[in-house]
């Protein structure tokens, strides 16, 4: 701890947005820069707490208190090793993650938590633009070979865990760049994409291999496709880190009408404009009256996005009740409290509906014109209120409702991979994917992140790949030094 008083002396502090005016005009992060001396002030009001709730907090099991006193005394260099010896990806988590290792500060049981993210994340940039962070290079090759299945940041801490120990691992992915949502459900404003090259670059150099257009199990006809029994015969291991990619629809009257898309339909055009990958998105919301159905961190990605594209009025509607402003006696400390947030999005405009529910789109000519909804009752019934019905003009819809589980086709069917009531991959305590056939059934197929888990947290994604890691290792070498942080039974504190 660098300063017993830091928490009585300094107020919690976060880095000014960038003005709304001016940050409408690109698609850089949204965030101005955090100048050192109000960092290490943040970083001092640490507590010398006895119980770190903020370590179990985070599934990673991050050691902050460490490396907040190690940032309070200017050491840097070893506050990056600190933070790299839970987490292959700080840079990843410090812009995306939500941050429940706040919530569970204990800090924040009487006054405001600690701004561990914003710690987190300037450790990373100051150890790259240090030169702290290279390439970890393998002493010693083990001559097995690993096939993951996936990009996102599951498949990726897995592969670079398992390089690092040694293993030749190839990373498959069937989209044309490397990343999984991270490239393409994320827009530039909340994470440019160079920072995800800078940390695959690294990757690559010590030894990890990506091959994009490779559609694993794919049909016979897509040029992408790669037979599932090609992995079978060529490698030692196969870890499943798809994801939950199969998105929740909305079907009600009017659905098939023209304007009417998921968000993972809208984003990832948005995002290959400012690859350069497209001139214009094919799914624009310039000029337009748009809606956006679910109030989680994809709508807010949707809402953004709009409103860089010109779009007229935008509406976000949740059907839960609004938040409380103060933590909730249901999300007591140490728990993640469900509390009313302002993103960087929801700064910039548009209207938030919440208790509401869409019953019906309308369209002229198979076109979106109109869109009916109802007030409802909060859960669990969400039940219609009478007289709240209401009608409102609308060009294009996007559906942003969260994820059912992975696609049950492909890779998982011809593997013979089991799955369970919610749809998810069934793994057993050594991350194993149960299967009745072939390589599961062997043991040598194993699951780790969304697949298995259902949508969730990027840390909890990172977790589970470097616990999978662990697991192949000492499959495949009889023992392991990788750690495995979570099991697959663990459930966030919510």
């Amino acid at each position: 701890m660098g300063d017993p008083r830091g928490f009585l002396l300094h107020q919690r502090e976060l880095p000014k947005r960038r003005p709304v005016a001016v940050r409408l005009r690109d698609w850089k992060e949204v965030y101005e820069e955090f100048p050192e001396p109000s960092l290490q002030a943040q970083a001092s009001r640490c507590m010398d707490c006895g119980i770190p709730f903020c370590n179990s907090g985070c599934p990673l099991g991050n050691l902050i208190p460490d490396w907040n006193d190690l940032v309070y005394r200017g050491n840097w260099h070893e506050a990056s090793e600190r933070l790299h010896a839970t987490n292959n990806f700080p840079e990843f988590t410090g812009r995306l993650c939500p941050a429940p290792c706040e919530g569970a500060c204990v800090a924040g049981i009487n006054t405001d938590p600690i701004t561990i993210k914003q710690v987190e994340l300037r450790i990373v940039e100051e150890g790259f633009a240090r030169g702290y962070i290279t390439p970890v290079i393998a002493e010693k090759k083990t001559g097995k070979r690993v096939a993951v299945v996936g990009s996102g940041p599951a498949g990726l801490a897995a592969a670079q865990q398992l390089t690092r120990a040694g293993h030749d691992v190839v990373v498959f992915e069937r989209a044309d760049r490397i990343g999984g949502l991270m490239r393409y459900g994320i827009p530039e404003f909340k994470m440019e994409k160079w920072v995800l090259d800078r940390r695959l670059d690294q990757m690559k150099a010590e030894g990890t291999e990506f091959r994009t257009n490779a559609f694993v199990g794919g049909p016979a006809e897509d040029p992408r496709s790669i037979p599932v029994n090609q992995l079978e015969a060529e490698y030692d291991a196969i870890v499943l880190a798809g994801g939950a990619t199969k998105w929740r629809d909305l079907p009600i009257p009017g659905r098939e009408l023209e304007g009417i898309y998921q968000a993972m339909e809208y984003l990832p055009p948005a995002t290959k404009v400012q690859l350069g990958d497209l001139e214009r998105s094919p799914i624009s919301a310039e000029g337009k009256r748009v809606v956006i159905i679910g109030g989680g961190d994809t709508g807010a990605d949707c809402l953004g996005t709009a409103h860089r594209q010109g779009a007229t009025s935008v509406h976000q509607f949740e059907i839960m009740d609004r938040p409380p402003e103060e933590r909730a006696a249901s999300t007591p400390w140490p728990t993640y409290p469900m509390v009313f947030r302002v993103s960087s999005a929801h700064e910039e405009g548009g209207e938030r509906w919440y208790s509401v529910n869409t019953t019906e789109f309308v369209g002229e000519n198979g076109r979106l014109k109109k869109l009916r909804g109802v007030k409802v009752e909060g859960p669990p019934s969400f039940t219609p209120i009478d007289g709240s019905e209401f009608e409102l003009d609308v060009d294009l819809v996007f559906l942003a409702m969260g994820f059912v589980g992975p696609e049950p086709d492909n890779i998982i069917g011809q593997l013979g991979v089991e799955l369970d009531e919610r749809g998810n991959v069934v793994r057993d305590s050594s991350w194993k994917a149960s299967g009745p056939a072939g390589a599961a059934a062997e043991g040598r197929v194993f699951a780790c992140g969304d697949m298995g888990r259902g949508q969730s947290l990027i840390v909890w994604a990172i977790a589970e790949g470097r616990a999978c890691a662990s697991s192949v290792d000492k499959q495949l070498m009889g023992h392991t030094l990788l750690p495995s942080p979570v099991r697959p039974t663990d459930r966030p504190m919510v």
